[in-house]
């Protein structure tokens, strides 16, 4: 399935859109997140301000606060992670496809 997405572009940080949506909704600090979902400020203060990926054990918490799906959380730290390995092209350079194997 094709993505509408440009592939161009870099694909919004789970942290960004808590940062810009989800808080300013719910009208709740940096601090209050944390405090509702059993971590440190820091933790919060790095996921929102994109210095820190988006766990699993996050999504989870996440799912429980918010009644949004872990899945979705996940599927948005891992477009962006393929996104950001994708543009390095020169780390995978040396590999090379496996030749068809030829039936015996």
């Amino acid at each position: 399935m094709k993505s509408l997405r440009n592939q161009n572009r870099r694909p919004t940080h789970p942290g960004a859109l808590l940062r810009e949506d989800v808080l300013p909704s719910l009208g709740i600090t940096q601090a209050r997140l944390a405090e509702l979902l059993g971590v440190s400020r820091l933790t919060v203060s790095q996921l929102l301000n994109e210095h820190r990926a988006l766990s699993s054990d996050m999504a989870v918490r996440l799912e429980k606060l918010l009644g949004t799906s872990a899945e979705t959380w996940l599927r948005m730290q891992e477009a962006l992670d393929l996104w950001e390995a994708r543009q390095q092209p020169e780390r995978f350079a040396a590999i090379k496809r496996i030749p068809e194997l030829t039936p015996a």
